[in-house]
């Protein structure tokens, strides 16, 4: 009798520690929260082009299913509201290119419906103005990707009746460009970047309708590029091919979300430069899409706008990587 209480003793104790166990992992904090913010006061669109000047944000041009758009809308992270703008006087268009450099908006390329373009333009935030510069030295395109580093601007890959896998620098003291040598990666279009301690990180894309999966960083001081590990590592757990997704950046880490892989997605993954990894964090809480844009700013990031098909997308959701996950705010 002592010995089978001695047994059924143990076996409350086992039983107690494995509810405790479970009840840990029930209980298990994810962290990384979506929240959805001010939805954007012009029309729903995809394709269009952002960049972030200071504290705001600036988003100008796309195609809502039945034009392609010209205006220039501007946003308030801190008071989170929109401001219209003066619109771009250009040709209205779709998958062109934009990024800061040295307080200023660069803007250009694309598609209008007709014809592909290499056209490129400023825009000042402090007179709400824009001025047309020299032009785009590389062939007129769309589905490029643009970035600054080391107060220079670069415009490369895309799409002219093919992919590309070309990359021009500008000069925006001189209003020159100059061809930017030494990029090693494959051809594409709709492609992504982001711009992490003044080295851009270029991946994702198509080729001849294949998804790219090599990975590259441009050293703006060195002006070289790297190839670092494919984004679809055999000897990992991730497989970031994709098309017209978005990245931006936050915290010293880049992110990647959205666009095509066999259909639209809402997956996130988050690559870490000092390690050269990619993990999967809490997927975006907006509907899936493909053709967003996205504002990183210093403390901020947002992902926006975008289609699913022909239905396209007007709302603007922020990232907290270090709040818990809520997926009812």
């Amino acid at each position: 009798m002592n010995l089978k209480r001695m047994n059924l003793k143990y076996l409350a104790i086992l039983l107690a520690l494995v509810s405790v166990a479970c009840s840990s992992d029930d209980d298990e904090v994810e962290y990384g929260n979506w929240v959805e913010s001010s939805s954007f006061d012009g029309v729903a669109r995809g394709n269009s082009v952002s960049f972030v000047i200071g504290d705001k944000g600036y988003l100008v041009a796309g195609y809502d299913g039945d034009d392609y758009l010209s205006d220039l809308w501007e946003y308030n992270k801190d008071g989170d509201y929109w401001v219209k703008k003066a619109d771009f006087p250009g040709v209205a268009r779709s998958g062109a290119v934009g990024f800061e450099l040295n307080g200023k908006g660069y803007f250009g390329t694309g598609y209008d419906g007709s014809n592909k373009l290499n056209d490129f333009w400023m825009y000042d935030p402090t007179t709400d103005t824009w001025t047309q510069k020299s032009d785009f030295m590389g062939s007129a395109r769309y589905g490029a990707v643009g970035f600054s580093v080391s107060n220079k601007g670069y415009i490369g890959t895309g799409y002219d009746g093919s992919e590309l896998k070309d990359f021009y620098q500008y000069d925006d003291a001189t209003d020159t460009w100059m061809q930017a040598v030494g990029f090693g990666g494959n051809k594409r279009k709709d492609a992504l970047v982001f711009v992490l301690d003044n080295k851009a990180y270029l991946g994702t894309g198509l080729r001849n309708g294949a998804y790219e999966n090599d990975f590259y960083v441009f050293d703006g001081d060195s002006e070289v590029w790297t190839r670092l590990t494919d984004l679809d590592d055999d000897d990992s757990d991730y497989s970031v091919l994709l098309s017209g997704g978005v990245a931006f950046t936050l915290n010293g880490l880049g992110y990647v979300t959205t666009g095509e892989s066999s259909g639209v997605s809402s997956n996130l993954w988050v690559y870490d430069p000092i390690t050269d990894t990619w993990d999967e964090d809490p997927n975006f809480e907006g509907t899936s899409r493909q053709d967003a844009v996205s504002f990183s700013f210093s403390d901020k990031a947002f992902v926006l706008m975008g289609r699913s098909g022909s239905y396209y997308f007007d709302d603007n959701w922020e990232y907290r990587p270090l709040e818990e996950n809520d997926e009812d705010d």
